[in-house]
């Protein structure tokens, strides 16, 4: 017997001393709790660095669980029966004393409230959503560790958060009808990690408010001045709809870090709300919560440290975008002013988005205030009309379509196509001057294509694109950008980190150059629908079923001022490089012939006599050339919707280039409506360096 007992002894000391310390250790920290740690959301920057969107911290004052459960009779009832199950006095002086007291405390706090701008009855009910919440997770959390019913669990596949709480309480009362014995248990569960927190109830808005709250409270148990961390957007009101917002995750947010216990959303934290780089950039921005956990001895045994969101840098110049829209929005600048209006500036040689306005805008910091007014607003002010609606093009479509005619052979470029001062024939569209001045274009000029650009010829761009093949002119508007999306989205331009990963995309039109729409996403040619032969007269002219959008009118004419060369605009910098991207360049293969006709003809829009923008830009001629800058635009305009247009670009001696398209929605002409805006944002670039000397 001696020997047994040495044995067992030894095998205790030497060989399972490892074993039980790991299962006390595990005991331990099953009894223990842990803390989460709170991180920072990655800022926006534009393209200098220019904060367009940063977590800033705000000062709250909170009460624990601790305290303010001391007002929720539930939980008083609870401790009474826990007591009495355990031969105690819940009636002894000394209890009673410290409920008093602490309820004393409470009602301290909330009178404070009331002088920091909160209600006494706002401030009470804040108090009791936090015990409501935290009492129903500890009833959930007792009917999941007391055998609940499987067949609930198996219904819900094992996963205990899908299984609604009614449901929970419904079979934990019918297992347990007395309801004592289930506030006995429910006083068991403290090892909530929300038992632990403290609960924010006013916000301190200034730092007088935060010094009063410290000193009212420095000796009250529960009472903290929190530091929350909130979206600000410094800009305000500035390219609202390109950089999106934040606000509680919907459930289809929350697959995006369901397998991550720390990156997962809590009910308090806040993610990107479609669809701008805030929802597009999500797992960028987002960080990944700390934790430090304790045993039940209150001893620290791990802490993982919160990982900051990463900032995203944007390829727009926020001043500029800034000082476009406070003029788009100045009555007495532009009489449009009350229109909505799209805008875009793009650095043709490189491709990156310098402005992106949508106009009308709203206030990114009070956006979760009046979304409900703003989403409907009949102006759409929630809409970035420069990816997310499409236009009929009009004639900003014609230098694509001389492009076509010229590169397939249908036309040269010294072909005259007549322009009679008579009605077109029925079926076919007439001339903007014989319907304003009963006269054609031959009488101006010999109709060919420089001058047919330069006059926006109705019946020379409907007949010429009537003769291109339906396939050729598909295909070379296709080309050009139009017919499917053009904006990378944050999928292309970065690996994700997360399997199976939740697509988050820019909300963008990919326009129309078919009779029917495509059921499909299109990413190549072939998929597109047919173009019916009778549909080229009106496509020719911009008009009949073909749909673009601002951004790809303005990366069609930057693809024209490149020389040829398509590449896809872009809004968001590679994180490892800001440099151009010449991998995703394509040369259309344009003949330097076509090109210098397409050219001379947009040039004399802007600068010869008789053509459509001349008088709104004949003002600025000389001091866009003394800036070494040579224009080239078109106007367009639109009827049953009426829209203008203007689209162009500008290029100097040293090489740079900028690409513009501005539509103003119920406009009637885009050389008096839209012309003039355009001739304005060019002088804003040319301030801001990016073209001309």
């Amino acid at each position: 017997m001696l020997a047994v007992c040495v044995l067992r002894l030894a095998d205790l000391q030497l060989l399972s001393t490892s074993f039980y310390r790991e299962q006390v250790a595990q005991l331990k920290i099953q009894g223990g709790a842990f803390q989460q740690l709170r991180t920072l959301r990655g800022r926006i920057l534009d393209r200098k660095g220019e904060v367009l969107a940063a977590d800033e911290p705000r000062f709250w004052l909170g009460v624990s669980y601790e305290l303010s459960r001391f007002m929720d009779e539930r939980d008083r009832q609870a401790n009474v029966i826990d007591a009495e199950a355990k031969k105690q006095d819940a009636n002894n002086i000394d209890f009673k004393k410290k409920t008093t007291a602490r309820l004393d405390d409470l009602d301290r706090l909330i009178d404070k409230c009331a002088q920091f701008g909160m209600p006494r009855d706002e401030a009470v009910l804040r108090l009791q959503k936090t015990n409501d919440r935290i009492w129903n997770l500890r009833i959930f959390l007792t009917w999941a560790r007391n055998s609940p019913n499987q067949e609930i669990i198996r219904k819900y596949d094992g996963n205990l958060n899908a299984i609604p709480l009614s449901e929970a309480i419904a079979d934990f009362e019918k297992r347990l009808p007395d309801p004592k014995k289930r506030l006995a248990l429910i006083a068991k569960i403290t090892d909530v990690a929300e038992m632990q927190q403290v609960w924010p109830v006013v916000e301190l808005k200034t730092d007088d408010d935060v010094f009063a709250a410290q000193v009212e409270f420095l000796d009250v148990d529960g009472v903290q001045v929190l530091a929350k961390g909130q979206r600000v957007y410094p800009f305000g009101t500035t390219a609202c709809q390109t950089i999106g917002w934040v606000g509680p995750p919907q459930k289809q947010d929350r697959e995006l870090f369901a397998d991550d216990r720390l990156s997962s959303y809590l009910d308090d934290e806040v993610c990107g709300r479609e669809d701008g780089v805030e929802y597009v950039c999500e797992e960028t921005l987002r960080g990944r919560r700390g934790e430090m956990i304790y045993d039940i001895d209150k001893q620290l045994i791990r802490q993982t440290e919160p990982q900051m969101g990463q900032d995203v840098r944007l390829t727009i110049d926020i001043l500029l975008q800034q000082k476009i829209e406070r003029y788009l929005g100045d009555c007495f600048a532009n009489p449009k002013c009350e229109s909505a209006i799209g805008a875009v500036v793009l650095d043709a040689k490189t491709g990156d988005i310098l402005a992106l306005v949508s106009m009308p805008t709203y206030d990114l910091n009070l956006i979760r205030q009046n979304y409900s007014r703003l989403a409907d607003d009949p102006c759409e002010p929630l809409r970035n009309r420069t990816l997310f609606k499409e236009y009929p093009p009009g004639s900003v479509i014609k230098p694509i379509i001389l492009t076509a005619g010229l590169e397939s052979g249908t036309i040269t470029a010294g072909d005259v196509i007549s322009c009679p001062s008579h009605s077109a024939p029925q079926g076919w569209p007439n001339c903007f001057i014989y319907l304003h001045n009963s006269i054609g274009h031959d009488t101006l000029w010999t109709n060919n294509a420089r001058n047919a650009i330069k006059g926006s010829c109705n019946v020379y761009f409907s007949h010429l694109a009537d003769r291109i093949d339906p396939i050729i002119l598909q295909n070379w508007l296709y080309k050009f950008g139009y017919g499917h999306k053009s904006l990378l989205d944050s999928d292309d331009e970065r690996e994700s980190s997360i399997e199976n990963r939740v697509s988050r995309c820019f909300r963008q039109y990919p326009g129309r150059i078919s009779n029917d729409r495509p059921d499909v996403t299109i990413t190549s040619f072939e998929q597109l629908p047919e173009l019916e032969p009778g549909e080229r007269r009106w496509f020719g002219i911009g008009h009949g079923n073909l749909r673009v959008t601002p951004l790809q009118v303005a990366n069609a004419m930057a693809t024209l001022a490149r020389g040829g060369i398509y590449k896809q605009p872009r809004l968001i910098y590679d994180p490892c490089s800001a440099a151009p991207r010449e991998s995703d360049s394509i040369d259309l293969q344009i003949s330097p012939a076509a090109l210098a006709t397409v050219y001379d003809g947009m040039h004399a829009v802007v600068e010869e006599s008789g053509g459509t923008a001349n008088r709104e830009f004949a003002t600025g001629l000389r001091h866009f050339a003394s800036l070494g800058i040579k224009l080239y635009g078109k106007t367009g305009s639109t009827e049953k919707p009426e829209h203008a247009w203007f689209a162009g670009f500008a290029r100097d001696g040293s090489g740079k280039m900028l690409a513009i398209a501005v539509v103003v929605e119920g406009g009637t002409a885009g050389s008096t409506d839209a012309a003039p805006l355009a001739r304005d944002i060019l002088e804003f670039c040319t301030e801001a360096g990016y073209v001309g000397k």
